[in-house]
C-alpha cells in the first residue's frame, strides 16, 4: 500500500493485487458494501493519518480506479462540512466508532501504463515490444520527472496480454496514475503509435 498527498484536502493511496489478496477482498469487492472493505478503508485512513497527518474526520469523496496487471488507485478528498453536517455533527461525537460519510465513485480502466525513470528504458522496452512483434502502437507522456507509457488494450492480443506486461515490468514499473490524470496534468510526447516511432527514430 502507497499513499501519497496530493493537496491539503487530497490523498492518493494505490493498492497492489497482493494487498487485497493478503486482506482477503477479490477486485469486484470494491464495488461492493461488506466489512472487509470498510476494514480496509480504516486502514487506509489510520495509514494515512499516521503517514501523512491526514485527517479523515467529516465528509469524504472517495474514487476508486482499477488498473489491469496493476491494482487499484483510491483518491480520497476531504470536504467542507455543510450546515446539514454541522446540525448532526454533535450527534456524531457520542457514536464510539468513526464515521465515514463517503460518495463512492467507482470506475474501471483498461489502458495499461508504466512508468520509466529513464528515456534508455522507453527505446529499450520499445524496440523490445516490436521485435517480439508484441504490439508497436501506444501514446507516450511525461508527468511527475517520469516517462509514462500508455498502451490501449485493444492494441494487444489478449493472448499475448501476459508477456506484455512481463516486458513493461521488466524496464519499468506499475504506477498508481490515472488515466485521466495523464491527460489533465501530463505532458504528451507521442500521442499515438509512440513504439513505432520510437523504433524508427533510435536506431541502435
Amino acid at each position: 500500500m502507497k499513499i501519497e498527498r496530493l493537496s491539503q484536502d487530497k490523498i492518493r493511496i494505490f493498492l497492489t493485487f497482493d494487498d487485497l489478496l493478503e486482506r482477503g477482498i477479490q477486485k469486484e469487492d470494491m464495488w461492493r458494501e461488506i466489512p472487509k472493505v470498510h476494514e480496509l478503508f480504516s486502514e487506509m485512513m489510520d495509514q494515512a493519518y499516521s503517514e501523512l497527518g491526514f485527517d479523515a474526520s467529516g465528509p469524504l469523496a472517495v474514487e476508486v480506479f482499477a488498473l489491469p496487471a496493476q491494482g487499484m488507485v483510491v483518491i480520497v478528498t476531504r470536504g467542507k462540512m455543510n450546515a446539514h453536517d454541522g446540525e448532526r455533527s454533535t450527534e456524531d461525537d457520542d457514536t464510539e466508532d468513526e464515521i465515514y460519510e463517503m460518495e463512492v465513485t467507482l470506475e474501471q480502466s483498461d489502458v495499461v501504463m508504466y512508468a520509466f525513470r529513464e528515456f534508455e528504458d522507453v527505446i529499450s522496452v520499445c524496440k523490445q515490444l516490436q521485435a517480439s512483434a508484441l504490439t508497436d502502437d501506444g501514446r507516450l507522456y511525461f508527468y511527475n520527472g517520469k516517462y509514462i507509457l500508455a498502451l490501449e488494450p485493444a492494441l494487444i492480443d489478449s493472448s499475448r496480454h501476459n508477456a506484455v506486461i512481463a516486458l513493461l515490468a521488466e524496464y519499468g514499473e506499475a504506477t498508481s496514475v490515472t488515466y485521466a490524470m495523464l491527460e489533465e496534468y501530463g505532458k504528451v510526447i507521442m500521442p499515438e503509435a509512440a513504439i513505432r516511432e520510437i523504433c524508427n527514430h533510435f536506431k541502435y
